[in-house]
């Protein structure tokens, strides 16, 4: 027969304890209002307005609202960065195009993100590093997690400083080609 005044083996003092603790701050969680967690349960919407400078392509989409990627509109996205060299279509990272939205953001959202390089199948990769040796064998743009890109009207050092300081992975600036190039692989940076 069990005494009710000590633990039971299956409850022991230090459980029971928790148990109240616990059970006590669930209760005051309870009083605080709900509105003071509405911004963090309404999701925003994520959206990007580009031109394809080699295709002459542009599309502006949100492809991200209401907790929801839009994967028509995710669709749309990966044609336009698609390698324009021989229409080769890729998913893009879904991490890349939320770093792309938060700079187009930061500088302004009515100005659209210039691609100059996106997605490249490897065949595309292996001819532009057989004719230059600032192209990665292993490249970030084969798996659709690279992009090069400018913004009219902002100065170069400023959108790459910008980007620097997401750090959300391989920054390089390449002043001579008027463009800097983002990945979301390991956080890095370079300059050419």
């Amino acid at each position: 027969m069990l005494d009710h005044k000590s633990p039971t083996p299956h409850m022991p003092c230090t459980s029971r304890r928790k148990f109240l603790k616990i059970l006590g701050g669930v209760s005051a969680l309870s009083t605080i209002p709900s509105q003071s967690f509405a911004n963090i349960q309404q999701p925003r919407e994520l959206g990007l307005s580009l031109l394809n400078l080699h295709t002459g392509e542009s599309l502006k989409s949100t492809f991200f609202s209401e907790g929801s990627y839009l994967n028509e509109s995710l669709n749309d996205l990966n044609f336009l960065l698609r390698d324009h060299r021989n229409n080769q279509v890729h998913q893009m990272d879904r991490q890349l195009l939320s770093l792309l939205h938060d700079l187009q953001q930061q500088f302004g959202a009515d100005k659209p993100l210039h691609i100059i390089s996106a997605y490249r199948s490897p065949e595309t990769n292996e001819k532009l590093r057989a004719n230059s040796k600032k192209v990665a064998k292993k490249s970030y743009h084969m798996k659709g997690q690279a992009i090069d890109i400018r913004i009219p009207g902002i100065p170069l050092k400023e959108l790459h400083q910008a980007s620097l300081e997401k750090r959300a992975g391989g920054v390089g600036i390449y002043s001579k080609s008027d463009f800097i190039h983002l990945d979301v692989g390991r956080v890095r940076s370079w300059g050419v």
